[in-house]
């Protein structure tokens, strides 16, 4: 039996169709292979999801290395990002190899990407349909594990004067006070409203609430010549809009 010295090693372990690296800590790969190697050299676009949250892991366990840890971590919320996003930290403290330093780490790693999609509104993006609002509203909405409601405030052109949260609910809803809605809509100075809220459970169909709540705020503005142009039903799944299916 030949017994392989590092020296004798492949050059690209991890490449080598014979060596199980499976086995190896990270630290023993070509350099190449690394994570964190890989993303200076190559750039971060380069890397996968799995590569990129071992990175933030920095190491595993004695039975498995950062990289085998993020694929079962990702592997447990069939690499949704957003699910993994809704993920507390007790329950990123269940999987072995993750203690609370680290379920800080992902949480915080995971809110800054969800922040940073929303810096587009100081740019006052122009809505010309529903995924364009969808885009906007998304990052405040999806990844909840209870019941929102928000509105975006447009000007005559259509531009995003800004978005707010109207109120907070449970899992199977969240009550709506117009007076509310409307009061922030006067500071504004809005043209136009677009509704939304959440669906955690992820079904996109409106309830009967739901379509007599979009009624009486569509009738409820005309008295203030302020439009409601839509209202978007929000999950991880997608999105439905009132607007598209003809309901406004």
């Amino acid at each position: 039996m030949v017994i392989k010295t590092p020296e004798l090693l492949p050059k690209s372990i991890s490449s080598h169709p014979d060596y199980p690296t499976e086995n190896l800590t990270i630290k023993s790969w070509a350099e190449e292979d690394r994570p964190r190697e890989k993303l200076l050299s190559r750039g971060k676009k380069e890397l996968t999801d799995a590569e990129l949250l071992a990175i933030l892991l920095g190491s595993g366990s004695r039975k498995e290395n950062a990289l085998q840890l993020a694929k079962r971590i990702l592997s447990s919320v069939d690499n949704d990002l957003h699910e993994l996003g809704r993920r507390s930290i007790p329950e990123l403290k269940r999987f072995k190899g993750i203690g609370e330093a680290k379920a800080v780490i992902i949480a915080a790693a995971l809110e800054l990407g969800r922040r940073r999609q929303i810096l587009q509104l100081r740019q006052r993006p122009q809505i010309k349909g529903s995924q364009d609002a969808f885009q906007i509203l998304s990052p405040v909405l999806v990844d909840l594990p209870h019941e929102e409601f928000w509105i975006l405030l447009l000007n005559r052109a259509n531009r995003v004067l800004g978005r707010e949260r109207i109120s907070i609910g449970g899992v199977a809803g969240t009550v709506v006070d117009a007076k509310v809605i409307f009061r922030i809509a006067v500071e504004y100075s809005a043209c136009s409203l677009i509704l939304s809220h959440n669906h955690p459970s992820g079904n996109l169909q409106p309830s009967t609430a739901d379509c007599d709540l979009t009624r009486k705020l569509r009738q409820a503005a005309e008295t203030l010549d302020i439009m409601v142009l839509d209202h978007l039903i929000i999950s991880d799944s997608g999105y439905y809009s009132f607007a598209d299916e003809g309901k406004m």
